[in-house]
């Protein structure tokens, strides 16, 4: 039960923040129209103003296959690694399954330079001495199957790279103008395959994980700063989905670390003999 429980929780609470990087992807067709300058141009301008902005708020909602859906709403800043806080709400998937079987339907997720904690909630903190919080420590997730991976993505996610990933793309083009969120927004739309991606760490746990490419969607707003993402891509385990919507760029993001007394280390747990049946 603890060694699932922390491995779903890890999952989820990535899930809640990454775009698409799962495995067996379909591969963009050939043939693609070619890029056109003032769409890179654009982007390139609207990169730099969202990586400038440092926070923002966020609301996303994520779907995985049969595997996981899932809603998130919070704050999160990026200006010296990421930070953040969100609220999970499990929508669906085999993975909410097991999460709401072990009486958990959100959670509160904080995120610091070095680890990432869940609020789980009266009753699961039952089954942890009282203890409502669990500690994911980026350099402890190596423990994890694909670990090292899941850390790298959380440290490294933040809107500008939706942006930045789109701008690898050869194919992207400007769609038009549309209103979003009650924005006037300019739509941009790319693929862009593995191959393409300048970020050589970016390439290299996309290639690990077996992706080929992905389709990418933007909105940018008349600050040239990302006001929508969403990023699709189809895997053994069905089609996986991202959108997130991003606002209130500049908003205080102040992330405490939980008390220590209210606090289980996952690895800890691991290590500990399995419980009882009963």
């Amino acid at each position: 039960m603890k060694r699932t429980t922390v491995s779903v929780t890890a999952a989820v609470i990535l899930s809640a923040l990454t775009g698409c990087t799962s495995s067996h992807s379909e591969r963009p067709e050939d043939g693609r129209t070619a890029s056109a300058p003032a769409s890179l141009a654009a982007l390139r301008t609207a990169e730099r103003s969202t990586e400038r902005a440092d926070t923002a708020r966020v609301r996303s909602s994520t779907e995985m296959g049969t595997q996981l859906s899932l809603t998130a709403d919070g704050v999160i800043a990026w200006r010296d690694g990421l930070s953040g806080a969100l609220t999970i709400e499990y929508t669906g998937g085999t993975a909410a399954e097991t999460m709401h079987g072990l009486g958990v339907t959100s959670m509160q997720a904080r995120y610091l330079s070095d680890a990432y904690y869940a609020h789980m909630g009266d009753r699961f903190a039952a089954k942890l001495g009282g203890k409502h919080w669990l500690k994911y420590a980026y350099d402890d997730l190596k423990s994890l199957g694909g670990g090292a991976d899941l850390a790298a993505q959380m440290r490294s996610t933040t809107p500008n790279q939706s942006v930045k990933l789109l701008l690898d793309s050869e194919d992207v083009r400007e769609i038009g103008e549309e209103t979003v969120d009650g924005q006037s927004t300019t739509h941009y739309s790319g693929t862009v395959r593995v191959e393409d991606v300048t970020d050589t760490g970016l390439r290299g746990r996309l290639r690990d994980a077996g992706v080929t490419g992905e389709t990418v969607d933007i909105w940018v707003n008349e600050k040239n700063l990302l006001v929508k993402k969403v990023e699709k891509t189809s895997t053994a385990n069905g089609r996986v989905t991202q959108t997130a919507h991003y606002s209130d760029y500049g908003v205080e993001v102040d992330v405490q670390e939980p008390p220590a007394a209210d606090t289980a280390d996952f690895k800890a747990l691991l290590s500990q003999p399995s419980a009882a049946p009963s």
